[in-house]
């Protein structure tokens, strides 16, 4: 290989190395992706060193396909850290989904994956990002997610507050925070520590530019108003499907095709009307089912949905978004508009369970989430703060500490 060669090679596995990773998409075949830390109620996992991550999903194909896991550890902006798989993980990754069933008594049938890391093949060495991705036989890769893994070296504080500007003091939410790095050794805080800001678990709209605003021997205070403000959103609305055959929480009438199919009552427009308190799980969703094990046991039914037609919403995207399709805008999920109805509406298939879920909107291939469900401040969200240390001349960024608040306390 001669020099010119062996330069372009370098400089294309350099841009490589240094793309992020996202997280993918499933086809649509694989459906009810449900992966959790030790914490049932984090969406998102987040585990202490040591702990298990739980990966579950179901293949509507129901032919008992061969899939493989494999890891990958990212620095704090999700690209690849330049560390060695060995520096990482004790053991192999690549291996084969071992632990599946095939779902009984149900219309749809499928083909149940439940995944455990750490096992007996593949252990955790170190914190900080990682990418969990799923590939089938033939190495294309199905889909992929994002977790992470800390030490617990820093004390975090999380407090939520009102904003200050009043023209937004009724729509948005702001974070601040406190790190005590105890007895953790740094030069320049302000390069070597970095906080991402989570609400409700999403990595999409996360805010990870800050920088502490005082330091105070070993403590660390970020006090930021605008550079910290979050939408503050509307409460998740929600469907109850356990019982397939019979009406339940929000569920009008349903009806026996050749799968089960459940109309929903028509959602209304919330931008502009009044906060009202409605509990949720903040986007999650739980499979669940009257009797038996729900993991293979709970069919799937074809949920449809529907939200009336407003000039406000002109010729905008519409698209019903949740944990259950980690928030993302795909066509299985858009609501179409119908003329006859006047209304948009839509269906996909749901196994059952609770469901929390919103209206989103796409113009211009950007996405608004608060343009259907309004914005105010009284909602209750869930702040996640995730702290990062590299220490001068380290390869990798290490996760520190982690810190949650609950808007449901907000101060001014």
């Amino acid at each position: 290989m001669n020099l010119k060669h062996l330069f372009i090679l370098l400089v294309c596995c350099s841009f490589s190395h240094a793309q992020v990773k996202y997280e993918e998409n499933p086809p649509e075949n694989i459906k009810t992706i449900v992966f959790k830390g030790s914490d049932d109620d984090d969406q998102f996992p987040i585990i202490k060193l040591g702990e298990q991550v739980l990966l579950k999903f179901d293949d509507l194909n129901a032919d008992e396909a061969n899939y493989y896991y494999k890891l990958t550890h990212c620095n704090f902006d999700w690209t690849p850290s330049s560390i060695p798989k060995n520096r990482f993980l004790d053991g192999f990754d690549n291996e084969r989904i071992i632990n599946y069933q095939n779902s009984l008594n149900a219309l749809v049938l499928y083909s149940h994956y439940e995944l455990t890391i750490p096992n007996n093949k593949t252990r955790f060495k170190i914190g900080g990002n990682y990418i969990l991705e799923i590939f089938d036989k033939n190495d294309e890769l199905m889909f992929s997610r994002r977790f992470v893994v800390y030490e617990n070296i820093a004390t975090v504080g999380v407090t939520i507050k009102r904003a200050r500007d009043v023209s937004v003091i009724d729509q948005k939410q702001v974070v601040q925070l406190n790190i005590n790095t105890n007895s953790l050794r740094y030069r320049n805080p302000e390069k070597e520590i970095k906080v991402a800001i989570l609400q409700n678990y999403l990595w999409d709209t996360a805010i990870t530019d800050l920088k502490p605003q005082y330091i105070l021997g070993n403590q660390l205070q970020y006090r930021y108003d605008e550079e910290a403000r979050f939408d503050a959103g509307n409460e998740f609305l929600n469907f109850d499907s356990k019982s397939i055959r019979t009406s339940n929480i929000n569920v009008a009438r349903v009806e026996l095709t050749d799968i089960y199919n459940q109309h929903l009552f028509t959602d209304q427009i919330r931008n502009g009307l009044p906060y009202t308190f409605n509990p949720d799980i903040n986007g999650d969703f739980l499979v669940t089912v009257d009797n038996g094990d729900p993991d293979i046991e709970a069919d799937y039914a074809r949920m449809h949905f529907s939200l009336p037609y407003t000039t406000d919403l002109g010729l905008n995207k519409v698209y019903v978004v949740g944990k259950f399709n980690n928030y993302q805008v795909t066509d299985e999920y858009e609501l179409l508009f119908d003329d006859k109805a006047g209304m948009f509406k839509g269906s996909a298939l749901f196994k059952q369970g609770f469901y929390n879920y919103k209206y989103v909107t796409v113009e211009n291939g950007i996405i608004n989430d608060v343009s259907i469900s309004g914005s105010l401040s009284q909602t209750e969200n869930n702040y996640t703060v995730l702290v990062y240390f590299r220490k001068f001349g380290a390869m990798y960024d290490s996760l520190i500490g982690v810190g949650v608040g609950d808007s449901s306390i907000i101060t001014n």
